[in-house]
């Protein structure tokens, strides 16, 4: 027979790794300075404008 083992050690330790993890992502999406997340939209938005100068606009589409 095998060794007795307690399955709820394995299962906190899962729960541990599991939010360890979400942790992580939240101090990279959430750990930033007002600077940072100003300079960041700033990047955004000059990349959603230089993208759309360069769509196509087909006005005879049916």
């Amino acid at each position: 027979m095998g060794n007795v083992i307690n399955l709820n050690r394995f299962r906190k330790r899962a729960e541990r790794e599991a939010s360890a993890k979400l942790a992580d992502a939240n101090r990279a999406k959430f750990g930033r300075s007002k600077a940072e997340r100003s300079a960041e939209e700033t990047r955004a938005d000059k990349a959603k404008a230089h993208l759309d100068q360069h769509q196509i606009d087909h006005e005879d589409q049916s």
